[in-house]
């Protein structure tokens, strides 16, 4: 294996603005990984997930086949916007790569590719594989989950190519996630010659902040973030409008129904009288969590790392990925056979260099083990 030659066919794929709501980039990048497979000779194909966002791809070396051995899984967009790509290209220096998505997760992508190109023919024809590529993990996967979870229903195991976590260690387990946006309705007036004439939304915005870090349990790890908010329209004007968009983590999905409930029930009434609040779900990943079945996947890998000198550690980390959504359909799935990165969402986002092959390696002799 060349690193030089993965450079290469990686810096297309980095070089190129595909945040989600860039579909027209992630469309570029579809076509890429699907010639790729067709040049392996798989099939190969590119799916319309709707006009929302970019599509898909799924490849398979058994066209015809209704069950896998295993599914693969990548997601092609990013979280940068526009002229992102242009600003700081993909770059390398003696130990690192950096670029927009370069581990979180391009590498990933080329990895699940190179690792099959390592297939030995035997192998190829003993095994059914699919490779399914997402457009909108970086939104939670809202258009594509379902597609996903068809292929991942049909699979014995599924694999996802998001980045090893710094210190080389591979992810066992996922924190889910929700994401609520809160549009509150009051009353306007003028704040100095009738204010009590007025309804202020961003009052029933601040109790509702107030109420919701409440909420939370750092015992069970659930927290809820209030990111983002905005109201008004001028200073002396009583607000009739104001809007918050809450971030929930949790390791117990249990934790998200308590959660749902508690912030559904809180629009029910008002701290400020004849002000209005509507709560809509953006999105909602369930939390990763191991199976019996998937600490024997888990054993499988370890010895795969011996074979390949790979010592394999594991993490429970905070962020979400599409193995959240496959886990919670009872199919062992196991995450971070990218190679090793960091800072992702971030301008310092690198790869390490030296990673990239062995990791290659240890996903290849993992998926000849099934």
């Amino acid at each position: 294996m060349q690193l030089n030659q993965y450079l290469d066919e990686l810096r297309p794929l980095v070089n190129i603005d595909c945040g989600t709501q860039t579909t027209d980039g992630v469309a570029v990048v579809a076509g890429l990984m699907e010639k790729k497979y067709k040049d392996l000779g798989w099939h190969a194909e590119i799916v319309d997930l709707g006009k929302a966002v970019g599509p898909g791809v799924f490849a398979t070396n058994k066209p015809g086949a209704t069950q896998f051995d295993v599914l693969l899984i990548g997601h092609m967009d990013t979280v940068f916007p526009p002229g992102t790509a242009a600003e700081r290209p993909m770059s390398t220096d003696a130990t690192r790569l950096y670029g927009p998505g370069a581990a979180d997760m391009k590498s990933g992508l080329l990895n699940i590719l190179w690792a099959i190109r390592a297939l030995d023919d035997k192998d190829v024809e003993r095994l059914s594989i699919a490779v399914a590529m997402n457009p909108d993990e970086e939104t939670g996967s809202v258009y594509s989950h379902e597609w996903l979870g068809k292929y991942a229903k049909q699979s014995r195991y599924v694999l996802v190519a998001e980045a090893a976590r710094a210190d080389g260690s591979l992810v066992k387990a996922r924190k889910g996630m929700a994401r609520y946006n809160i549009d509150f309705h009051g009353r306007a007036a003028h704040a100095g010659n009738a204010p009590e004439k007025g309804r202020s939304a961003i009052t029933e915005l601040a109790n509702w902040i107030l109420a919701i870090n409440q909420l939370g349990n750092a015992e069970a790890g659930t927290t809820l973030n209030v990111g983002i908010v905005k109201g008004g329209d001028a200073a002396n004007i009583v607000p009739d409008k104001a809007q918050a968009v809450i971030d929930v983590r949790f390791w117990d999905n249990n934790e998200y129904h308590r959660i749902d409930k508690a912030i559904n029930e809180m629009s029910k009434k008002a701290y400020v009288a004849d002000v209005t609040s509507t709560v809509t779900e953006m999105a909602h990943t369930p939390a990763m969590s191991p199976s019996a079945e998937t600490e024997k996947l888990m054993t499988l890998v370890e010895r795969c790392g011996e074979e390949e000198g790979i010592p394999v550690k594991w993490q429970a980390v905070g962020g979400g990925s599409d193995a959240n959504h496959t886990a919670a359909l009872g199919v062992p799935s196991l995450d971070g056979f990218g190679p090793i990165g960091a800072d992702f969402h971030s301008p310092a986002e690198y790869v390490e260099l030296e990673s990239i092959i062995p990791r290659i390696k240890l996903l290849s002799r993992i998926i000849k083990s099934l």
